[in-house]
């Protein structure tokens, strides 16, 4: 049983846990999902998607999103030094040196990726985030141009929380201090939620400190009985100082310093090396219900970003403003006359524009100095999209979905004018079959094509040269898979193998003076294992020494090779992807005892990952084991305290949880903290 846990589970489908977040110690029940804007069971979603549901989140540390993402099976999130965040969703990180692309994400119904394919992940506060729904492998049908899945992010705030005020304060090794408070009161057919966070972190390594202020509120009037209007909106203020990567001998030597200066170019430390972004970003949400079966949803949502980064061969300044709109209308489960036959369809469009106007000037110590070059670009993409799911006898499920995606973007070339790459129309098709064997057993097949757009850091990458011969990457993915739940839900188990031939995958290069540029390899060939699953050892209970033992496990294994990649005279063909380790297994335990006390241990193993695209250099894989004791104080009424302590790396291992990929001078190392500590304590009303 052991070993078929540790293999089975890729995708718990678009979930939310409501009942096990609450309080773990009562009744089992089934898990709810709602996937494609409808409800409907776990076993039988006929796509690959995986959730971090709020309690899984709170046994995390909580100053980062990091352990939390990284226990998804075929998801790989990074952090070079605090704030750093680097994400990919079955794939190379080779297009996200400093962020995220390829994956769209979302915060409710307003996107939180751009127009020009960019997310600003590192703004959220952790404590911001209640769940995470993770949709692994291109999906069209509702998100647009994706080549490797989609995030939705469940805000604190809108929910049926009886908890009105929560406070808490969390400190640890190398000057981390997290604060966060939130207050949520409903007002008759109006209900306010209010979150608040400070943290800052002095850093492991010199020249790696940080520091965010982040302000969300969440709204929600339903104004009759069928309609209601939602507001959500966040400022954050985040900065936080870039250390650099190190070569393996200075890793070794001393891994705890910033990059140094070289006969030709200065240090991490002496350019104040950092990254400085103010963002305010809000949607307003609007659903009506206009039957029993038909509802209308549409939002409007804007953003405006002010982007500055000290480096060490220039000082980028940026200012983005970005614009959009969402509808789509939905039908939900409508039985066809004198059938057998549920029907669910739901079609829409969605449309953005983001400008971004861009200068690079000298760096003198951290100031700016002369102007070096100075480029406005609005990119602009909208698509259209359908999905029609049919269920027959309560065992089949077919599901075909398709969107069109439109992109462009625009730019000045000064005495020739302004300019357009414009990219052809492509369609993004997926269908999907599910059959429930048993009760408690179902397949999947999923076929479907991926297609993803240059975001515009890539088509103006650091080195100030705008690219328009990159182009788009694209490609199908197959997959097959088991979906198996217990009874009373006591273990769940999911597992997924799939396919995926990429073409035109984007790549990061690097020209001598460290500056970035991007280039499209000729293809991938991408071959996948994905495993996960729960087991209530011993199920919640309300008398004994134990009062519940649960056990999660979850394993990648990724086979992917360059399938037609030259570059610079030199052949990668047949190489491993770089930044992609072969293998990556999680396990972690719950031990739950009496007078509310708790204790979780997790272990991350990461295989040894490629550094270069040739394959000649290597990180060498890690064990990675973290964990947290936390106890409920008893108090009368409804006032609750918690506190908890923690340690991370108890191995105290000596590896990287981000590499500076194809790094000039093989300066491809940033190391992560040693042994460390954490403690804090909450207060809830």
């Amino acid at each position: 049983m052991k070993q078929l846990l540790l293999f089975l589970l890729a995708g718990l489908p678009l979930t939310r846990l409501a009942a096990q977040d609450t309080d773990t110690t009562r009744q089992l029940h089934e898990i709810v999902v709602e996937a494609y804007l409808r409800k409907q069971t776990l076993l039988q979603v006929p796509t690959s998607t995986s959730v971090i549901t709020s309690k899984q989140f709170q046994l995390q540390p909580g100053a980062t999103l990091l352990p939390a993402m990284n226990t998804v099976p075929g998801v790989r999130m990074e952090e070079r030094s605090p704030g750093s965040y680097r994400l990919s969703v079955r794939g190379s990180l080779l297009r996200s040196p400093f962020g995220i692309r390829n994956v769209k994400i979302y915060m409710d119904e307003m996107p939180l990726t751009d127009a020009g394919g960019n997310t600003y992940l590192n703004l959220t506060d952790p404590g911001s985030i209640q769940s995470a729904e993770i949709l692994k492998g291109p999906d069209g049908s509702l998100f647009g141009a994706n080549s490797g899945g989609v995030i939705l992010l469940h805000p604190m705030g809108l929910g049926a929380d009886s908890m009105h005020l929560r406070a808490a304060v969390q400190g640890g090794a190398y000057g981390l201090f997290h604060e966060k408070a939130g207050w949520q009161q409903q007002f008759g057919n109006y209900q306010l939620s209010l979150y608040q966070g400070y943290q800052r972190a002095d850093g492991y390594r010199s020249n790696s400190a940080s520091k965010r202020y982040y302000l969300q509120t969440a709204q929600q009037w339903q104004y009759n009985e069928k309609n209601k209007l939602k507001l959500l909106a966040f400022y954050s203020d985040l900065s936080y100082r870039t250390p650099g990567g190190l070569t393996e001998a200075q890793a070794l030597n001393n891994p705890r310093a910033a990059r140094p200066a070289t006969p030709t170019l200065p240090g991490a430390v002496d350019q104040k090396a950092a990254i400085y972004n103010r963002t305010l970003q809000g949607g307003l949400v609007h659903e009506a219900n206009l039957s029993n079966s038909w509802q209308h949803v549409i939002t409007v949502f804007g953003a405006n970003t002010h982007f500055e980064n000290p480096f060490i061969t220039n000082y980028e300044a940026r200012d983005e403003n970005t614009a959009g709109a969402r509808t789509y209308i939905s039908l939900h489960d409508k039985q066809i006359t004198g059938t057998d036959l549920l029907v669910n369809w739901n079609t829409g469009l969605e449309w953005q524009v983001t400008s971004s106007d861009i200068v690079n000037y000298g760096n003198r110590g951290g100031k700016r100095d002369t102007v070096q070059a100075a480029d406005k670009l609005r990119a602009q993409q909208h698509f259209y999209f359908t999905s029609l799911s049919v269920r027959l006898h309560e065992k089949w499920i077919w599901e075909a979905a398709v969107s069109l995606n439109y992109f462009r973007y625009n730019f000045n070339e000064g005495a020739k004018g302004d300019s357009t790459r414009k990219f052809n129309a492509q369609w993004m098709p997926r269908f999907s079959l599910s059959y429930l064997i048993t009760q408690a057993l179902a397949a999947r097949v999923t076929v479907s094509r991926g297609y993803s757009t240059p975001a515009i850091a890539e088509v103006r990458a650091s080195d100030n040269i705008i690219n328009t011969a990159l182009q788009a990457e694209n490609g199908w993915n197959h997959e097959v898979g088991l979906r198996m739940s217990g009874n009373r839900n006591r273990f769940w188990i999911d597992a997924s193998v799939y396919y995926y031939r990429l073409q035109n995958a984007i790549v990061r290069n690097l020209h001598d003076d460290g500056t970035e540029f991007f280039t499209n390899a000729g293809g991938t060939h991408q071959t996948g294992v994905e495993a996960q699953g729960m087991l209530w050892i011993l199920a919640p209970r309300q008398q004994g020494v134990l009062r519940g033992l649960q056990w999660q496990s979850s394993y990648t294994y990724s086979h992917f090779r360059f399938s037609d990649y030259k570059s610079a005279g030199q052949d990668f063909s047949g190489n491993q992807l770089t930044g992609v380790p072969r293998q990556v297994a999680v396990n972690s335990l719950l031990v739950q005892l009496p007078a509310g006390i708790y204790v979780f241990g997790q272990h991350n193993f990461t295989d040894r990952l490629p550094l270069d695209d040739a394959n000649t250099a290597f990180a060498r894989s890690y064990n990675l084991v973290q964990c947290k004791a936390g106890w409920q104080i008893p108090h009368a009424g409804k006032c609750r305290i918690s506190v908890y302590v923690g340690a991370d790396n108890l191995l105290n291992q000596s590896y990287s949880l981000g590499n500076d990929l194809n790094a000039v001078g093989k300066r491809y190392y940033n190391p992560a903290p040693g042994r460390n500590y954490f403690g804090g304590a909450e207060l809830m009303f």
